[in-house]
């Protein structure tokens, strides 16, 4: 074996025949860290890939701890060490970044960067340029020991920083940077972080990068400034913003300590420093020995230091200029009183619209129209009056992307015009139903009292009265056969036809494809902006439009989950990163829970069809909720889109992924083409007595057109 230098900053990788010979050396440590890594490396999700788990093992021998350290191979250390970054930096961000060469010069303050630097895997190289020794006034601020005294700066981080990752190249120069090294240090880097006292050398550092397109960073501790200099993108960029003026590392070079404090304070703008800091510069040389640095501040320097890199690494906007984050200054701004976050089970007035029960049967037909279903509760509708007729229009404003063609529109308009049937069926009264009265498509429905009412259906007044989408979680019993007769006759006497599925292998299928919409839904920014608009939150928000959370069925935790899930920048995070499959998982386990999922369709897309549909949709409802059923709308993204076209207006992002899930769905439910669904429910034993949502008050509902 090669002699081994104990003064060495690197471990010295050793095979079989190497460590045998070591193992002679007096006082040898013999470490196996193996059996701790290969039962992380089995945890990790994603798992692991083939040669993370094949590459085997290495010995390190660390020379200045005489110890020798088997470790799991690159691959899988790399692997394991980096896991708990993700997110905050991807898998693919960190094989960027681990392509970048940093070089740091002075390693007093630089030693806490450059150890975060590697701390964080942002570099696929480090070098490091001090000549100075560890002396014991610097451990209030470098992370070193008394064994390290005496010791080269630069030797001490790279001996650290080899305990940390001994597969990083670390190259040391322990002469400093001088005009012989200049070659050795700038050549191949892509970014240098200058940390060092000597003002010329700070500005020849300056020059050299500007002449090879390389950017500067550089955190000085008081007050937390830190500075940006992008010799890559500005080739003619005055060193230090041009706070210096007009001078070169020449003509600092040499000058006393006094000449150079004009140029120091320039630099750093004598009356931007704090005020502990200017009084001790004053104190200089009587009381104190020179300027106060204290490890704390260096911490947070390193840390700024640290997400600029990534900044740059990534490619993100990291422009030329100064900052300051002075926490001081922030911890005399302490919010005294944060704001209490939003109640979640906070019970505020609510209207009983089942109580409400008119004697008039007009009275009675508008107060059923108010109680139909509508996706987001939208209620796209306004009413009018006139004789013994009630028009049901389109409020073409209450729509959504999802809404394609206003096809969900009309299907909740059916749904009305047949409560409003049901009403005044219960009341005596027969009804004469116009789909698009005179042409006018938005006037989608006219609905006129006659005599003789419809026998089957002032049975349904009480179960229409009472409807409800029920979002709890339920039991999973199967239906009986009298229960799938009386839902196919329903749909069947409004024209329509139900397909139920509800064997466990289906239900599991189209639980995955009602996740996976889920999923697509939350991740196209304009469909979550329209869900989220949809959501109502107790003592914050009107709640006689859109969804009161208090009836999503979620518990305490799930509803903080769905506050993180609001927020769009998170959302634009996972869609980036190809994630967001737990976004899905309330669906996911609500449909495979389920008895059944019941696919209410129509032998054809047109206006009609849908609002035809509706009635359909309406009284499938109610024939469930009266066999005891809970049921609850669980209707995919694309349930509206019957081609590319409306795909791409639902989300053109997800637009292919969107048209295989529509084409999966209809072959696990058994739609044929031509064949268009009007809605999809979930149908689940025991789900309880939850919430319900409030409804428009009769006064806006007649005068919205």
């Amino acid at each position: 074996m090669t002699p081994v230098s104990e003064d060495g900053h690197q471990p010295v990788w050793v095979d079989e025949a190497a460590l045998s010979e070591l193992r002679s050396r007096p006082g040898l440590r013999v470490l196996d860290q193996t059996g701790h890594g290969r039962d992380e490396l089995r945890r990790l999700q994603p798992p692991p890939t083939d040669d993370e788990v094949s590459e085997g093992t290495r010995w390190a021998f660390f020379p200045w701890r005489n110890t020798v350290v088997r470790l799991p191979g690159p691959l899988a250390y790399r692997r394991i060490r980096t896991d708990r970054n993700r997110n905050k930096i991807t898998g693919a961000e960190q094989d960027q970044l681990g392509r970048l060469v940093i070089g740091v010069v002075g390693l007093s303050v630089g030693h806490a960067i450059a150890h975060t630097i590697a701390l964080e895997g942002l570099c696929g190289e480090l070098r490091l340029a001090d000549f100075d020794t560890i002396e014991l006034s610097n451990l209030n601020r470098i992370p070193a020991g008394v064994f390290d005294l005496g010791v080269n700066k630069a030797v001490v981080a790279a001996r650290r920083i080899a305990e940390l990752d001994p597969y990083l190249p670390v190259r040391v120069l322990p002469d400093g940077l001088t005009e012989d090294s200049m070659d050795e240090f700038f050549d191949g880097l892509d970014l240098v972080i200058e940390e060092c006292d000597s003002l010329d050398i700070k500005v020849r550092v300056r020059e050299e990068a500007r002449c090879r397109g390389i950017p500067v960073l550089m955190e000085t501790s008081d007050r937390g400034l830190f500075d940006v200099e992008r010799f890559d993108l500005e080739p003619s960029r005055p060193p230090f913003h041009g706070l210096l003026g007009d001078v070169d590392a020449g003509s600092l070079r040499g000058l006393p300590t006094r000449d150079k404090a004009p140029h120091v304070m320039r630099i750093l703008q004598a009356t931007q420093l704090s005020a502990r800091m200017a009084a001790s510069m004053v104190e200089i040389d009587r009381t104190v020995s020179t300027w106060p640095q204290l490890g704390g501040d260096i911490a947070l320097g390193a840390s700024m230091v640290a997400t600029a890199v990534r900044r740059f690494g990534r490619g993100q906007h990291l422009p030329s200029g100064r900052i300051r984050v002075d926490l001081e200054q922030s911890f005399d701004r302490l919010d005294p009183a944060l704001a209490p976050g939003r109640s979640m089970s906070a019970d505020g007035p609510r209207t009983d619209l089942t109580a409400d029960r008119p004697a008039d049967v007009l009275d009675a037909v508008v107060h059923a129209i108010r109680l139909a279903p509508s996706g987001g509760n939208v209620q796209p509708w306004a009413v009018e009056v006139s004789g013994p007729s009630v028009r049901i229009s389109l409020v073409p404003e209450r729509t959504s992307a999802m809404d394609q063609r206003f096809r969900g529109s009309y299907v909740a308009i059916g749904a009305a015009a047949f409560n409003a049937r049901v009403a005044a069926a219960a009341h005596g009264r027969g009804t004469e139903v116009d789909f698009r009265p005179g042409g006018d498509p938005s006037a989608a429905v006219a609905v006129t009292l006659v005599d003789g009412a419809d026998p089957s259906l002032p049975g349904l007044y009480p179960g229409m009265i009472r409807r409800i989408s029920n979002r709890n979680l339920g039991r999973r019993a199967p239906l009986t056969a009298a229960v799938r007769d009386r839902l196919a006759a329903a749909a069947a006497i409004e024209g329509g036809f139900v397909r139920l599925v509800e064997d466990p292998d289906r239900l599991g299928q189209v639980a995955d494809i009602l996740a996976e919409s889920d999923r697509l839904r939350y991740l196209t920014p304009l469909l979550h902006t329209q869900m989220m608009s949809e959501l109502r939150w107790p003592g914050r928000d009107r709640l006689e439009l859109g969804i009161d959370v208090r009836t999503l069925g979620l518990d305490e935790v799930d509803l903080a989950k769905l506050e993180v899930a609001g927020r769009p920048e998170v959302m634009e995070l996972l869609a980036a990163w190809g994630g967001g499959v737990a976004l899905g998982d309330n669906t996911r386990d609500r449909v495979r829970t389920s008895s059944a999922v019941a696919v209410v369709a129509m032998d054809g897309d047109g206006v009609q069809d849908y609002l035809r549909g509706g009635a359909a949709v309406e009284r499938v409802w109610i024939t469930a909720e009266q066999d005891g059923l809970g049921v609850q709308p669980v209707s995919p993204v694309f349930l509206y889109a019957r081609d590319e076209r409306d795909l791409a207006n639902v989300s053109e992002p997800f637009q292919s992924r969107l048209g295989a899930l529509s084409s999966r769905f209809a072959d696990v439910v058994g739609l044929t083409a031509g064949q268009a669904p009007m809605l999809v429910l979930r149908l689940s034993h025991d789900a309880g007595d939850p919430p319900r949502s409030e409804r428009l008050p009769l006064d806006e509902v007649l005068a919205a057109r």
